[in-house]
């Protein structure tokens, strides 16, 4: 079966290695289809009936259209995902010579991997660096493409128990080899050497970087029926992908945004996460720019509706008794509304009854997701944000499997599904 968006979902993985390549790669997709952008430090003068985007630390970004402004109180259609994943991340000054000739990488968790799917595999290094350029610092990506280091397991005949389960501490266990020693090789700033001579700079001018760790293997197309997609980073870029395919493919002239904010892995409290008030401050810049004044923007809050999209746990076969007995997602089998009681998600019956409506007139098939009562859980980006915001909102997302793992699995049909959800939203 062929899936509509399979193909632009892959390469959007592909070209989005850390959160400054998928800000990077959704602005060129913008830039392709008409969308301006706009420097967040200047004053704004934005017309009716027109396209914009503005991004944030090269990290964040945010695009919306814009409709009548006598339409404006009406409210906006957001749809909200975010850019980051859960990594390994490089460390400063990170070469330590290891006793057995061997150059290993100094490391930290970002986020909450699956730690153990990050041994023996060939990685890479993708992120930002900061250089010094004519007295000025410059953010530059880098993804380098190559094999570079692997963090090796213990083989079995050393570790009998290691199939019984072990606990793998952070500092020890994940440092990767990048290469063996000669014998008195200066291994001061290695890293930084590669790096500036992949981007041909000078390596005293790099003064910083964002660094971290990424598998090497594409994404696959998968299964007896070529139904999943196997890939790393899909919590969120599964979302940030189907949000961004919806904007461009609605087709109404309206008040829509879609946002992409970092950091929701490490709790979102930073410049450019959605416990800030990052996205109240540009709704409140639109206003002002289309001569709405403060009583224009309290009433469009009350007026607005957001989506808040972000992965939800498929049941697991073999683990069934982790899920609620009455709600098991299934990969695809459509798109997921996330309910909490706790409101760990933004969903409430009037919210979510929006969405299964959206579904039931345009023939998508949806699920519930609820937590088993014995588990925690997690949250995601609605609640944070609807601090700042206080808008009507409801979480969805579509079912995966091995969620934080280096590799994730999707299903394609879902992902088509998810797409028309969010487009007939953006058209309603």
């Amino acid at each position: 079966m062929e899936y509509k968006y399979c193909n632009s979902l892959i390469e959007f993985l592909k070209n989005s290695s850390s959160p400054f390549h998928v800000v990077d790669n959704t602005a060129k997709i913008l830039e392709d289809n008409g969308f301006n952008k706009l420097n967040i430090k200047n004053k704004w003068e934005l017309k009716e009936n027109s396209k914009y985007y503005v991004t944030k630390n090269d990290s964040a970004i945010i695009a919306f259209t814009t409709g009548k402004k006598s339409e404006l109180t009406e409210g906006l259609k957001i749809v909200g995902a975010h850019t980051d994943s859960p990594s390994i991340k490089i460390k400063p000054k990170p070469e330590f010579e290891d006793e057995d000739n061997y150059l290993k990488l100094n490391t930290e968790v970002y986020g909450g991997p699956i730690l153990n799917t990050w041994f023996d595999r060939p990685l890479t290094l993708a992120g930002r660096v900061s250089v010094l350029k004519n007295d000025n610092l410059k953010n530059i990506n880098i993804n380098l493409k190559d094999p570079l280091m692997i963090i090796p397991n213990l083989a079995i005949h050393l570790n009998r128990d290691v199939n019984k389960g072990q606990e793998i501490d952070k500092q020890k266990d994940l440092i990767p080899i990048i290469k063996t020693l000669n014998e008195n090789e200066d291994i001061e700033n290695y890293l930084i050497n590669l790096i500036a001579e992949e981007l041909k700079v000078d390596s005293t001018d790099i003064l910083d970087f964002d660094l971290y760790l990424r598998d090497t293997e594409d994404p696959i197309v998968m299964g007896s029926e070529k139904e999943f997609l196997n890939a790393g980073q899909i919590d969120d870029l599964g979302m940030a992908h189907a949000g961004l395919s919806a904007l461009l493919e609605s087709n109404t002239n309206d008040f829509k945004l879609l946002v992409l904010f970092d950091n929701e892995e490490i709790g979102s409290n930073t410049d450019v996460g959605a416990d800030s008030p990052l996205l109240s401050n540009l709704i409140e810049r639109i206003v002002y720019s289309l001569d709405g004044n403060r009583a224009d923007y309290l009433q469009i809050i009350e007026n607005t509706f957001m989506i808040s999209a972000d992965m939800a746990h498929a049941v697991h076969p073999n683990y069934s008794e982790k899920h609620d007995p009455t709600n098991k997602p299934v990969i695809n089998k459509g798109p997921v509304v996330k309910i909490s009681s706790n409101r760990r998600y933004t969903t409430d019956s009037y919210s979510g009854g929006y969405i299964k409506k959206l579904c039931n007139e345009n023939n998508i098939p949806y699920q519930n997701f609820v937590n088993n009562s014995n588990e925690r859980g997690g949250s995601t980006i609605g609640p944070l944000n609807l601090r700042h915001l206080g808008v009507k909102s409801v979480d969805i997302g579509n079912p995966v499997l091995s969620m934080h793992s280096i590799r994730e699995l999707y299903g394609l049909k879902d992902h088509d599904l998810v797409i028309d959800l969010l487009t007939a939203f953006y058209n309603d």
